[in-house]
């Protein structure tokens, strides 16, 4: 059971003997209250809630039923609820959350970027005229015979490995762990302190496949065989 605070306890006794000075000399009737040591008025109902239970009001008649409803320790009445604030136990302020709807927040941003990289694309098409070779000849094949650029890397793992584990395996297992990569580094921060397991898994996808591309294409020669630039010339066309 919670004990009245001291300063609670001191600020009732002064109560009451100003009430009873009041209502003895009849300056002030004690059902108006009277102030504690801190210029506040203390109600009535709390000083007589706050007289020992064993002490009747006078002319009361004294029903011997054992300790009143609400007593405490002593005979004193519980007063909790006068100490302890509403404002202190409810939390009426909303908590911010950094979450925004996929429309129109999202979604309108992904349109208007579809549209300018759409726009550049048709623009440099009209202006620039693409790397087209001339027509293939089917009694010539070139020397060396390589894929564009971007398969170059594709290329590279199959002089190296079975075709199966170059062509499926290999890069089945770099898509599923970019795939899972947000399952697993769950953390919404987006600085890259807090993201090292998504930034290391990015980095080492993109050094491996540009390392396999640049080898493609500025170290390989007629037979796609190995060469040095600075040596044998450079074999690289878009």
């Amino acid at each position: 059971m919670t004990e009245i605070p001291e300063h609670l306890r001191k600020r009732a006794e002064e109560a009451r003997a100003k009430a009873a000075a009041a209502k003895g000399g009849g300056d002030a009737p004690a059902a108006e209250g009277t102030s504690g040591g801190s210029g506040e008025k203390v109600p009535a109902g709390l000083l007589d809630r706050g007289t020992p239970a064993s002490t009747p009001p006078e002319g009361a008649a004294v029903v011997p039923t054992g300790p009143a409803q609400g007593s405490g320790p002593d005979g004193h009445n519980q007063r909790l609820l006068t100490v302890v604030k509403s404002g202190s136990i409810q939390d009426t302020k909303s908590t911010p959350v950094d979450k925004v709807h996929v429309w129109p927040h999202l979604l309108v941003a992904e349109f208007l970027a579809a549209i300018i990289i759409t726009l550049f694309t048709t623009l440099f098409s009209i202006f620039v005229n693409a790397p087209l070779l001339e027509m293939a000849d089917f009694n010539k094949t070139p020397n060396p015979s390589k894929a564009p650029w971007y398969f170059l890397g594709l290329q590279e793992l199959l002089t190296m490995f079975h075709p199966m584990v170059a062509g499926v395996t290999i890069p089945g297992i770099g898509l599923f762990l970019l795939v899972m990569a947000p399952y697993i580094d769950k953390n919404p921060s987006r600085k890259p302190e807090d993201r090292k397991f998504a930034v290391c898994l990015m980095t080492v996808h993109l050094m491996f496949w540009s390392v396999l591309v640049m080898i493609g294409s500025f170290f390989r020669g007629p037979g796609f065989n190995f060469v040095f630039p600075w040596n044998s010339g450079l074999f690289f066309e878009l």
